[in-house]
């Protein structure tokens, strides 16, 4: 039996207003695909399968789209929620979606029995535990006045919990079969990227890699959009596509389980590039020269982030590069992300000023004086002191 394990699509995220369901479309062609030629028989999908609790009727389409694409394969699909989801939308088409071949546990259930799924293909038997984000209300007691620190350490002691029960009702109902665990949550070790909340919030404190005990022969995780092996069983597939510049460098993957009775050999498999981050650096000048000279090597328009970084604070460079951000035009490159650094930046009024000045000795049209020096001015610069003279009059100041 082959097992395919995804997670994190974040169908509907937009990067910087950028919309990235392009992207997923052409994951969902290639993951059908490798489905096909893997002969995959069970697709795992350990949350965050959106990216917003209310997902907008274009995200929806497209996930029905794909889940009505997989009929045509002999593949079962196990889908769990993540914490960006919300286990009502998840679970809404459920019973409709049982007879399809696809089983979607959006939240803890009452009964942890509800989370066992066993599974029989070519002379192999798995049960998975489909176990998806836990909220407050699943694995543990708020009490008011409760610290910050106590909260954490209920969370953790509640999902150790949590998960040993998974265990025991394994060894219980399913001795002797391969085990494999879903997940949603954040293990301590994995690296979190700028498209993730803080995920000291929301019940989300880091736990330990042994909370899943040596019963499980695989634990598919998700939430970290950085592939990850916590340990030789214990995996994080990431997100299919890069959400956010930090992950720019990031080679994407889904991880393949050969299961051979209680044998299980893991594969990782890496996904396609679709489209191309990248951060422009340098002064003003060099950027643009790096703009201009780009060439493309994906299927999408690349998104890139440009960092100026100019040695003195200057008006006409900011000018500079408002210009350049608005008339910028390259079919293949869009900037959505600019910053502006000046490393020698005054940065209180005070320090304009020789030592021992106070601002509150210096008068309004002193100070003007002194921010029209700094910004490099030296044309109009008559015209300018008169206007702002003409405005001190106004303020009788």
């Amino acid at each position: 039996m082959k097992i395919l394990h995804t997670a994190d699509w974040h169908i509907g995220k937009q990067l910087h207003k950028v919309d990235l369901s392009e992207d997923l479309e052409l994951f969902f062609d290639w993951l059908l695909d490798t489905i096909a030629k893997e002969d995959i028989d069970l697709l795992l999908i350990s949350g965050d399968v959106f990216d917003q609790a209310n997902p907008s009727q274009a995200s929806l389409k497209q996930y029905y789209g794909f889940l009505k694409r997989m009929l045509g394969t002999d593949c079962k699909i196990i889908l769990t929620g993540g914490n960006h989801d919300s286990a009502s939308v998840l679970n809404a088409p459920k019973e409709i979606l049982e007879f399809l071949n696809i089983d979607v546990i959006g939240g803890a259930p009452e009964d942890i029995n509800d989370l066992f799924i066993k599974y029989t293909k070519k002379d192999e038997q798995v049960v998975i535990a489909a176990v998806p984000f836990l909220r407050d209300k699943d694995i543990r007691n708020a009490a008011a006045g409760e610290s910050y620190s106590d909260k954490i350490e209920q969370i953790r002691e509640g999902i150790t919990s949590y998960f040993s029960n998974v265990n025991s009702h394994y060894m219980q109902h399913y001795p002797g079969l391969c085990f494999i665990v879903m997940g949603h949550l954040y293990v301590q070790g994995a690296q979190v990227s700028e498209s993730m909340r803080d995920i000291q919030i929301g019940n989300q404190a880091g736990v330990s890699g042994t909370i899943f005990g040596d019963a499980p022969h695989y634990v598919a995780l998700g939430h970290i959009h950085k592939p990850y092996a916590v340990s030789r069983n214990v995996h994080y597939s990431g997100s299919p596509i890069c959400l956010s510049f930090s992950e720019k460098e990031e080679v994407k993957q889904v991880n393949i389980i050969s299961v051979s009775g209680q044998q299980v050999e893991v594969d990782i498999v890496p996904i396609p590039k679709f489209r191309n981050l990248i951060t422009f650096q340098g002064t003003l000048e060099d950027v643009k020269t790096l703009l201009y000279a780009y060439s493309p090597i994906t299927n999408l328009v690349s998104l890139a982030e440009i960092i100026i970084n100019e040695p003195d604070e200057n008006i006409q460079i900011r000018r500079d590069l408002d210009d350049l951000l608005e008339n910028y035009e390259n079919a293949h490159l869009k900037i959505v992300k600019s910053k502006l650094n000046f490393l020698n930046k005054i940065r209180g009024a005070s320090e304009a000023f020789e030592p021992g000045i106070s601002v509150a000795d210096v008068t309004p049209m002193e100070m003007f004086e002194k921010r029209l020096e700094l910004d490099g001015h030296q044309e109009n610069t008559e015209e300018l002191k008169n206007a702002f003279r003409q405005i001190l009059e106004e303020l009788n100041l």
